[in-house]
């Protein structure tokens, strides 16, 4: 191949990224900027900075997006978190300024593929990856191939009489074990008068308490903190046997900020899922966490324009 590059770039709800790598996928470049209301200019103000310098030699633009994507027309079909891509033809909006290869994909699965090039799956075969942070979010590599599927674990059922998720389903994995269920049946707890530490962090204002404060106050023992906690390590125990014992992988590799709560979180969900997935299925699996954290979308969004099945 004659070109020397190709650029990355991981669509999120609160920041954008874009990154230049070489073809030994060694960052060259790199630029990030705040989503805004306008995610298109923020995106071509971000592709002008990384792309535009070295466009002769670049060999294409990937774009991991959050949500829905038809990757053979490049269209983001909705996205939860960034609403005004909903319906946006990505490939084609790119193309109008720049004359290169582009694809596009939605971002778990692009971290999954990251994770496969250059992370924790690089000598894996067959894995599945859980983005977990506001939302959960899956990709599976197999025979080390991306799936070119859905992956939307976030919205398997694991309480058929559960609670009514926006995406029409109920019960839905992310209403129990993602950091806004964390956040929110912490707050709810406390609004029933629950005694916690918590009611001390942002002076007395508990509805504005993150995922990180939760598992900081668990940390220093308190028990409203902890058991919230635990009971969402359950929920996330549910999902990964039920994939464990649908997908059979050699590895379950966990992203996203919650795994900062691995000793609680995690370690609960992995008891969870050695009690109900299949002992013969289970006793074959690593569950492990990401090693390329939030660039995993990035490198593996640049490395599906070599992937000539992308």
């Amino acid at each position: 191949m004659a070109n020397k590059y190709i650029v990355g770039v991981d669509l999120g709800g609160t920041n954008i990224r874009a990154a230049l790598f070489d073809l030994d996928g060694k960052v060259v470049s790199k630029s990030k900027a705040s989503t805004g209301k306008d995610p298109l200019q923020v995106l071509f103000k971000l592709l002008e900075s990384v792309y535009a310098p070295n466009a002769a030699d670049v060999a294409g633009i990937g774009i991991a997006a959050a949500g829905l994507v038809d990757r053979s027309n490049g269209i983001v079909i909705k996205s939860p978190n960034i609403p005004k891509l909903d319906g946006v033809n990505l490939k084609s909006e790119i193309g109008k300024h720049y004359k290169a290869r582009i694809v596009v994909e939605n971002d778990a699965n692009a971290a999954a593929y990251g994770e496969k090039i250059s992370g924790a799956g690089k000598n894996i075969r067959n894995f599945v990856m859980l983005t977990l942070g506001t939302g959960i979010g899956g990709g599976i590599v197999f025979h080390d191939k991306l799936l070119p599927v859905a992956a939307e674990i976030g919205h398997m059922s694991i309480n058929a009489g559960g609670r009514q998720c926006p995406c029409g389903n109920v019960g839905c994995l992310e209403l129990y074990a993602s950091a806004t269920a964390i956040i929110g049946n912490t707050v709810a707890e406390l609004e029933k008068g629950g005694s916690s530490i918590l009611r001390d962090f942002n002076n007395g204002n508990f509805y504005k308490i993150k995922a990180k404060d939760i598992y900081n106050a668990a940390l220093e023992g308190d028990p409203l903190a902890r058991n919230v906690l635990r009971e969402a390590g359950k929920g996330l125990g549910i999902g990964i046997a039920g994939i464990i014992n649908i997908m059979s992988p050699e590895a379950i590799i966990l992203t996203g900020g919650l795994i900062g709560a691995w000793n609680i979180y995690v370690e609960t969900a992995i008891k969870e899922a050695s009690r109900r997935a299949l002992k013969e299925l289970y006793d074959n699996v690593q569950i492990i966490a990401s090693t390329l954290g939030d660039d995993a979308g990035l490198v593996g969004a640049a490395h599906l324009i070599l992937d000539r099945n992308s």
